[in-house]
């Protein structure tokens, strides 16, 4: 039986601390990591790194940059799952991946969003097949407001 293709993308920093929380889930799978900061490879030593412009909605152009990146990464790899813990790139990867591949994707809020969920968080919902925030008062139903799952916390 064929491997399932995983695609792990996040920001540096706490996005990246959390999606290796998350790594011992990935063992059987055919995986490919994606960050912004090539210092993360110690972190994944063995595996596939690739690495995109880090963006934010404030930086139209690193977005552009980034998206294409994405686009031909999304070409080259094909994944069948895209998971990720944000930010933008992970955003971006979500929706190529979804439209183009036609991966499932999964978006996990950034622990640090605990009062609110984060602008790309809140932007996953729509091209995300599992929403989950780490805390779970924000997955409680308000009127009118869809609201992510709670799965528990990644830390």
């Amino acid at each position: 039986m064929a491997q399932i293709k995983v695609m792990a993308i996040s920001s540096g920093g706490g996005h990246w601390v959390q999606l290796m929380r998350l790594k011992a889930a990935f063992r059987d799978m055919d995986m490919v990591y994606v960050c912004v900061d090539p210092s993360v490879q110690v972190d994944v030593p063995g595996e596939r790194l690739l690495l995109v412009r880090d963006a934010t909605r404030k930086s139209k152009w690193a977005l552009v940059v980034c998206g294409m990146q994405m686009l031909r990464i999304m070409l080259q790899e094909r994944p069948q799952v895209v998971v990720t813990t944000g930010a933008a790139p992970g955003l971006l990867a979500l929706v190529i991946g979804r439209k183009l591949c036609g991966a499932r994707t999964i978006w996990i809020d950034s622990i640090a969003n605990a009062e609110e969920l984060s602008g790309a968080g809140r932007l996953a919902r729509r091209v995300a097949d599992v929403w989950l925030t780490q805390w779970p008062h924000l997955a409680e139903a308000r009127a009118g407001q869809a609201v992510p799952e709670f799965w528990g916390s990644v830390l």
